[in-house]
């Protein structure tokens, strides 16, 4: 069935699918920090400084390295070029008359995520390059985070007994690398932009392939000192000689005039920009260079809507935006850094916290960008009822929330593409609600407007061949659609299972409804959440079939675990109902609904003794109750709702759900078992476990660890006082993906202990934000996001 699907999607309808089992993204390990802001596209370099992973078009990736795409040095004394060079240890086949091959033993490359840097030893020239690159990622700012821009800032130092005068050149290619760079009419012309007596200089290429359209920008900030230049166009795909040679000459460029001709199809151009200044002997001097990109109006796959980003609510959606972006970037970039420090250094300064920690934390949140990202903007003529559909009257501030912070969404993961996947997001969630905590509202927004309508188109499913409505009322969606359809409007992209039935989503609805509130203190926010609350943890009940107070799952892979089948009641289903039934209770004490309390309370009562009966076993929660060979399993996800519990607090006293003697049980053995027993414990924890010590291989999930799923149950360790065991366990999936396996900036779903891997670049390790909650609660210095001091504008 599945192979007919993607026949079809793939060879009939020239679509690529939502999930493509057939065709894996190849592993390449070169991948460092992505440029851009959130929700605008990004543009990532590898580690050696290529440009090489591409996502302008919403939700859709170009993997290539465009060798064009380069900063070249060139050093003068006394009026003669003493040294040029390509920064890149490349020997391309195009652009031959360039001087290749810089020795890579000479550079050093460092990321911490949103910044970078790239160190240049310039051998023989007593000369030290620093590039320090830089996008706009700041927690609680809305308008600067969604930037499509990237600074580099190159630091030049002289260790010279004279002067050199220094001039770094950025060259670009106009386009992506793509068959599109070669289709005919795209043209480049320079630009200059004065604003508040600065002025940035630099060349716009114009991109017209049939959808999408786009300007990329490549500038300089002039300033006393500073001199730039540029070529407006030359031939990537030849040898290049002619810009060789004029910046040999003279350490400069020659600026013509005008626009350049459009291509012709077959044609490819580029462009160049160049700043240059004096660099006193034993000195130190500064060169600012920037890339922008305008795609301020997008097509998702279907081509129905047109959707505008957020940055064109700053800087308009008329495509002619790149000249403001560039001089805002290069003239607001210090005020940018000095927040991301006041936010990054309390953390990289606590010496109690290990180096391993500190860099997985930051860099992970690569994927707030890079996961495909979309933030839109809300139309301004849209009212209400629009966004409601005909079920979400009582929503009643979804329409201000969505004008105000516009619509969010990131895919599952690179290869897996799907928008807001629920059932995931719940893991990641907790980047998003710490960081941006208005951005998982909106989130929330767009699920509970799901949530109460209906679709009630028929489908077929791929893995069990029936057919089921799309999406039924009162039901969380898996997702909320495919950057290859029209997501928002047509939900559910997921086509292997009918989700209707799984046990997790409605949980992961109402869990992180009280965590959002708990940590944002909205209480707009819970009071029109509460009844989508309500209408879907009623139909969750239809799933407790023995009226015990637990839920059974259905004898099929019915959660996240979509591959690993669950018969009866379960530690990983079970546990996140119980914490969503205490959650219940504690959202009516708040709204003073003391019947629906008293409903919840009975329930949790009943529940909770059901649940120690059907699957405690004297150490830890029993993956389930059948009785089946793997039911003693030993789950590493088992904790997961004493997780959510402990980040909002209600993991004692009168909401203690699970026994504190139990968790620390489970916990311990989970440690012992599923990490110390699993790769000599360097690996993290595997998914499943058999009691003697050998990893549970009755599913294709069941043997695989997930990163995600291991700092979740890492912070679990630390909200119960195991902090050095949650390090320990954390740790493992750092030193595995970051160093073992080469996957920076690329951390995968899963990956088993003989280096198979599964879903490159996936949103659930976003969830090491909760070791960090964990951490901040331990401390005492839980602040919710809404009582943070801003990062201050001036040092």
């Amino acid at each position: 069935r599945y192979f007919r699907w993607w026949f079809k999607k793939t060879c009939i309808e020239k679509k690529s699918a939502f999930i493509d089992l057939l065709c894996a993204v190849p592993l390449q390990q070169i991948y460092g920090c992505p440029l851009g802001g959130i929700g605008g596209g990004t543009i990532t370099r590898g580690w050696r400084g290529e440009f090489c992973r591409w996502q302008l078009n919403p939700g859709l990736y170009h993997y290539g390295t465009v060798i064009a795409n380069q900063f070249t040095v060139c050093l003068r004394c006394k009026g003669q070029t003493i040294y040029q060079q390509v920064l890149s240890v490349e020997r391309p086949s195009t652009l031959q008359g360039w001087n290749w091959g810089y020795c890579g033993h000479y550079a050093f490359y460092h990321a911490l995520y949103p910044r970078a840097w790239l160190v240049y030893e310039l051998p023989g020239q007593n000369v030290v390059l620093t590039c320090r690159q830089l996008s706009p990622v700041i927690p609680h700012d809305y308008k600067d985070s969604s930037l499509p821009v990237g600074v580099f800032i190159w630091e030049v130092e002289n260790g010279r007994d004279e002067d050199v005068e220094v001039s770094i050149m950025f060259s670009l290619q106009n386009g992506m690398g793509a068959k599109e760079d070669r289709s005919g009419g795209h043209w480049n012309e320079p630009f200059t932009f004065q604003k508040d007596g600065e002025r940035v200089a630099g060349v716009l290429l114009h991109h017209f392939p049939a959808v999408n359209p786009f300007t990329l920008a490549i500038s300089a900030r002039e300033k006393a000192g500073t001199g730039v230049t540029h070529v407006t166009a030359f031939n990537p795909a030849g040898l290049g000689r002619e810009v060789w040679q004029d910046l040999l000459q003279d350490g400069r460029l020659d600026s013509p005039t005008g626009k350049s001709s459009p291509t012709e199809k077959g044609e490819v151009t580029a462009a160049a920009v160049c700043a240059s200044c004096r660099v006193p002997a034993h000195g130190h001097k500064t060169l600012e260079l920037a890339l922008a990109w305008d795609m301020p109006c997008v097509h998702f796959g279907s081509k129905e809507k047109l959707h505008l980003r957020r940055y064109t609510r700053f800087f308009g959606s008329k495509g002619d935006a790149a000249p403001a972006l560039s001089h805002y970037a290069l003239t607001h970039y210090e005020e940018w850094e000095r927040k991301i420090e006041a936010w990054q250094n309390p953390i990289l300064e606590n010496s109690q916290l290990p180096s391993w920690y500190k860099s997985a934390l930051f860099n992970e949140l690569y994927f707030m960008t890079d996961g495909g990202t979309v933030w839109m903007e809300v139309p301004s003529d849209c009212c209400a009822e629009d966004l409601q559909g005909p079920a979400g009257a009582g929503l009643s501030h979804l329409l201000p929330v969505l004008r105000e912070y516009g619509r969010f969404a990131y895919l599952e993961g690179q290869e897996y593409r799907m928008y807001n996947t629920y059932d995931v997001h719940f893991y990641a969630s907790f980047a998003l609600v710490m960081l941006w905590p208005k951005l998982q509202i909106s989130l929330q927004y767009d699920i509970a407007v799901t949530v109460v309508n209906e679709d009630v188109q028929p489908r077929q499913y791929l893995m069990c061949g029936q057919t089921a409505q799309v999406k039924m009322k009162n039901v969380v969606p898996h997702d909320i659609g495919d950057p290859g359809d029209e997501p928002w409007q047509r939900v559910n992209a997921y086509l292997m299972h009918d989700t209707a039935d799984w046990k997790d989503l409605n949980l992961k609805f109402v869990l992180q409804v009280y965590r959002d509130y708990y940590l944002t203190h909205d209480s707009l926010y819970l009071r029109d959440m509460w009844p989508v609350c309500q209408a879907v943890m009623e139909s969750e009940l239809k799933f407790d079939t023995d009226n015990d107070g637990l839920i059974e799952n259905g004898g099929f892979a019915d959660q996240t675990y979509d591959a690993w089948v669950v018969h009866g009641a379960s530690a990983y289903c079970g546990g996140l109902w119980l914490a969503a039934v205490c959650m219940m209770c504690k959202m009516a004490e708040v709204l003073e609904d003391t019947e629906v309390r008293q409903k919840y309370l009975d329930i949790l009562n009943k529940g909770k003794e059901a649940f120690e009966r059907k699957l405690w076993n004297g150490k830890y929660y029993n993956y389930d109750s059948s009785g089946s060979d793997t039911s003693s399993s030993i789950m590493s996800d088992q904790c997961a709702g004493q997780w959510f519990l402990g980040a909002c607090g209600l993991d004692q006293g009168e909401f203690e759900v699970f026994p504190k003697s139990h968790i620390l049980s489970a916990l311990k053995t989970i440690f012992e078992k599923n990490v110390l027993s699993f790769a000599g414990g360097t690996m993290g924890a595997v998914n499943g476990m058999r009691p003697d010590g050998v990893p549970d291989t009755s599913s294709v999930q069941s043997n695989e660890v997930w990163i995600g799923v291991v700092y979740s149950l890492a912070a679990t360790m630390i909200q119960e006082g195991m902090v050095e065991e949650g390090f320990r366990t954390a740790e493992g999936c750092y030193r595995t993906v970051w160093e073992r396996l080469g996957m920076a900036f690329q951390t995968p779903e899963a990956y088993r202990e003989k280096k198979v891997y599964r879903s490159l670049a996936y949103m659930r390790p976003l969830s090491i934000w909760s070791m960090q909650l964990a951490l901040e609660r331990r401390a005492g210095q839980a602040l919710a996001p809404a009582q943070l001091p801003q990062a201050p504008t001036h040092p």
